[in-house]
Parts: structure tokens; sequence; C-alpha cells
């Protein structure tokens, strides 16, 4: 009679396990709607030419330098803040195997040897030998270790994206930082020609002083001139070894073993590029899909800290065997086993477990403004980009004409003092605007170029999703 109800009751706990092993499986769906963030239909300074086109991958090609495209690859391979945010991957990735290991059984097995000493002489020890195989499974029927894997399989991909988003914001900053290097040697040419031109003039001077056709004053302020054109270079050389720096701790590199071998910025193109619908940015920028992540994680640990208010349910089984020996220690005959299901309910815990869910839904609440936030920060940065590519554009044109008249006056004035049909003050006057104009057309081409990168960079860099959203598309209300 015994044997039988335990052959009932067997057979009715593993029915019951299987039915609630199967209920947990759709008790509770993480997954939630993206918040809605309203997306304008197109971008107000767009080019106009009825063709859209987007970053690729190899983005920074465009520029036309095999230089740049190789320390952009050696960047990607050596960057350390990149192999932080691989290692940061490889955390995620274990605190997910971790995280889903409650969901499978656990098994756990202990010996146990003894031997009895018999105090009588006529007596002989005894040797016994135990062993236990014990097998616990907590089920998941609130869907609480489901959630907790789901958050740690969001946070896995967030540390994804977020290595991305390193490595984007590592290759923008090698590709910005490279032509600032050759803008710079671009400034310091300029500024030896300068000096050149200034020498040559005071030489004009000292000739017509000697004549008695040029006073001392005159000397004097081009000598002053030339002393104020050298002292410009010193601080411009100082700033392209700065920025040098800069590039090679960016390359991974030791700085005393690195040199950029190119001159200037006269062989580096100004690529065009035409940003398709803004409504694409939400899925080709890595800090975006980042956010979604972090929100999908955030969603998962709402939904384990709610249920951890309700009860758990145990399984544990055991199987053992004893005997005298060692060698017999699995004999079937000895062999034991127990099965059994508990119930754990939290009775009172001074408002812990309310307290945590609590907190879940506030983190939760604060990543769907992080994440709106994040929207419109992308939307607002390619605009901007877009603006200053439009305005240094149209400055550049003017400079160019400007530059073109400033040589052209101070040439003139150069021959007309040698005639002595006009004074110094003239000569260094026009030398003075010819300069200006030459290192304001410079900074406009770097900022030009500077702004295309970040007009990259605002587009994702060509970056494509390939893990997949972690949350859904449809958008949800503001108070979501």
């Amino acid at each position: 009679m015994n044997h039988s109800f335990s052959r009932r009751w067997s057979s009715m706990a593993a029915c019951a396990s299987a039915l609630l092993l199967s209920a947990c499986a759709s008790q509770i769906d993480i997954r939630e709607p993206t918040p809605s963030v309203e997306i304008p239909q197109s971008w107000d300074l767009s080019a106009n030419t009825g063709e859209q086109d987007w970053p690729d991958s190899g983005w920074w090609k465009r520029f036309g330098s095999d230089e740049l495209s190789q320390l952009v690859a050696q960047g990607q391979a050596s960057n350390l803040e990149i192999a932080a945010a691989i290692s940061r991957v490889r955390q995620a990735e274990a605190q997910a195997r971790i995280a889903g290991a409650p969901l499978l059984p656990n098994a756990d097995f202990s010996t146990n040897v003894n031997r009895a000493v018999p105090l009588a002489s006529s007596g002989s020890a005894v040797t016994s030998t135990s062993g236990l195989v014990e097998i616990g499974y907590e089920v998941d029927f609130w869907g609480k270790n489901r959630a907790g894997l789901a958050a740690a399989e969001a946070s896995l991909q967030a540390n994804r994206y977020d290595r991305e988003t390193v490595a984007l914001t590592v290759t923008s900053g090698i590709v910005s930082t490279y032509l600032q290097v050759l803008s710079l040697r671009d400034r310091i040419e300029i500024a030896q020609q300068n000096v050149d031109n200034a020498e040559r003039v005071l030489k004009l001077v000292a000739a017509q002083s000697r004549a008695g056709s040029a006073s001392p004053l005159d000397l004097a302020r081009q000598r002053s001139a030339v002393a104020g054109q050298k002292a410009v270079i010193p601080d411009l050389k100082q700033q392209e070894r700065e920025a040098q720096t800069a590039l090679a701790i960016l390359l991974g590199r030791p700085p005393q073993t690195f040199t950029v071998n190119e001159a200037g910025l006269a062989k580096i193109l100004l690529p065009q590029v035409t940003p398709g619908l803004p409504s694409e940015l939400l899925s080709r920028r890595p800090d975006i899909r980042h956010a979604e992540a972090e929100l999908a994680a955030a969603n998962a640990n709402v939904a384990n800290a709610r249920a951890a208010l309700f009860p758990s349910i145990r399984l544990t089984g055991s199987a053992g065997g004893q005997s005298n020996a060692l060698l017999s220690l699995f004999n079937g005959p000895n062999m034991l086993a127990n099965f059994g299901a508990g119930l754990v309910a939290p009775i009172f815990d001074a408002g812990r477990l309310n307290s945590q869910r609590d907190l879940a839904i506030a983190q939760k609440q604060e990543l769907v403004q992080i994440y709106r936030s994040t929207v419109i920060a992308a939307l607002s940065e390619v605009d901007t980009a877009l603006g200053q590519i439009r305005s240094l554009d149209e400055q550049r044109k003017l400079k160019v004409t400007e530059m073109e008249q400033a040589r052209f006056a101070f040439e003139l004035s150069e021959i007309r003092y040698r005639v002595g049909a006009e004074d110094l003050m003239t000569v260094l006057d026009t030398q003075r605007s010819l300069s200006e104009v030459q290192n304001e057309l410079g900074q406009i081409k770097l900022k030009r170029l500077k702004a295309t990168v970040s007009l990259y960079k605002a587009l994702g860099g060509g970056w494509q999703d390939v893990h997949g959203s972690p949350a859904a598309a449809e958008p949800v209300t503001q108070g979501s």
C-alpha cells in the first residue's frame, strides 16, 4: 500500500512539475515597445539632390589618404579603450551564462568514509562508505529566473553596442587628430612663408636705409615684424607635437616611436555625403541601440523584482548508496532515492522586496527618458554637423577670394615701396592681412574636414546592427 501511494505521489509530482515548467515559459514577457520619440521627416539642412547616401563602414577612406586608412586599422586593433570595451563584453557574456544557470537543475555529489575499530582485540576493523547525489531545481513559475537571464542578455547586448560606440568614437578621434596634425603642419609652412616675406622686405628696407631713403623707424618696424612672424612658429610646432602625441595614444603606441609622414592637407579630399531619412538613425547608431538594450535590461529587472514577491517552488531529489567497501559503493540493492518538493514564500522582510521592485521601476522610468534624450541628441548632432558643413563651405569660398586679393595687395604694395610710391606701413598692413587670411583659410579647411568627421560619426559611421534590437518597434506613450 505504501509502495503504491509512493508511486502515485511520484507520478503526480512529475506531472505537476511538467505543468509548472511549461507555465513558466509563457508567464511573463519582459519585452516592451520602444519609447516614442518624434522623428522629423527629413533633415532641414540636407542637400536636395534627390539621392540619399549613408556612410559606409570604411567612411574614412573617402578622405583619400592611404596613411590615414592604415592608422585607423592600427587604432581599431590596438586602442586600449576598445580593448577594455571588449573585456566588458566578455564579462557580460559570463554574467549571462551565470544568470542562465538557475534555469537548469543543479546536482551535487558527496561521499563519506567511516572506519570502525573495535576495542576488543578479537574484533576486526570495519570500513564503510556512502555516496549521495542530490539534485535541486527551482521551478520558475513566476518568471524570476527567466527575467534575470533576460536582464543579463540585454546587458550583454548593451555592452556590445557600447563596444561599437567606443570603436566609432576612437575611429573618429583618430581621423580628426590626424587631420589636425596635417593642418598644423600647413600652418607652420605658412608661418615660415610669412617669415620669408618679412625678411625679404627687411632686406629691402635695410638697403633703402643705407641709401638714406628709409628712416631708422622703418627699419625697426620691419625688424619687429620679422621677429613677430618668427615667434609664431615655436608655438605651432608645440601644438603639432601635442596633436601627434594624442594620435599616438589613440593608436595605443608610445609617442616616441610614432610620427606622421604626410606633410599637410593638400592631398586630403573633402568628401560629400547626403544622409538618408532621420528614422534610419534609430538603427544606425550604436549608442541608441545601447540605450534600448539598457531599457530592455531594466524591464527584465522589474519583472525579476516583481517575481521575487511570490513564493518559489523548489524540487529536490537525492540518490545514494551504502556499502562496506568502496568498490561496492553503487551496488543496486544498496541504492536509495528520495524526492520532494518545497514551497518557500516571503512573510516579513521589512519592505525589502517591495522597495527593490519600486527601485527597479524607477530605474526603468529613468532609462526611458535617457533613451528619448539619446535619440534627440543624435538628431541634433546630425543637424548641427550638416549646418556646419554648409556654413563652412560658404565661408571657404569667400575666404579664398579674400586670400587672393590679400596676396595681390601685398605683392603690389611691395613693388610700389621699391619705387618709392608707397610707405612701409602700407606694406606691413598688407603683409599682416595676408598672414591672417592664410591662417583663417587653413583653419576653415580643418573645421570643414572635422565637420565631415562629425557628420559621419553622428550618422553612426556606417555601423550595422548585427545583434538585433532588444526592444520592439512599436512606440509607447509619453507616460510609459
